[in-house]
């Protein structure tokens, strides 16, 4: 892998979506032990799976990974603190402002 050149990987993957009171979740899992780095882009293919309320619906399915350059993922292990602070800035209050 270069410095600025990406690589595209294609993995088996199972892709497994909950909608249920105790978890609400989608989980991907590939099935050849690829690991996703920072930077990475993943895109299942396929059309979208919608689980009704109370189902869990697991499919097998094709991921495309784009690997990211060396520079990207520098990059990303550098910034990726600020942006999850950004998700922490968040308060609770009684007030009402309007």
């Amino acid at each position: 892998m270069g410095l600025l050149t990406r690589e595209i990987e294609r993995a088996p993957c199972t892709v497994e979506v909950s909608h249920c009171f105790e978890s609400l979740h989608a989980h991907v899992r590939f099935n050849n032990g690829a690991v996703i780095n920072p930077g990475d882009t993943v895109q299942v293919k396929g059309p979208e799976i919608m689980a009704a309320f109370g189902e869990v619906v697991t499919e097998d399915r094709e991921a495309i990974i784009i690997r990211a350059s060396k520079v990207e993922q520098l990059w990303t292990r550098l910034t990726g603190d600020f942006e999850v602070m950004e998700l922490c800035e968040f308060s609770f209050s009684d007030e009402v402002t309007l």
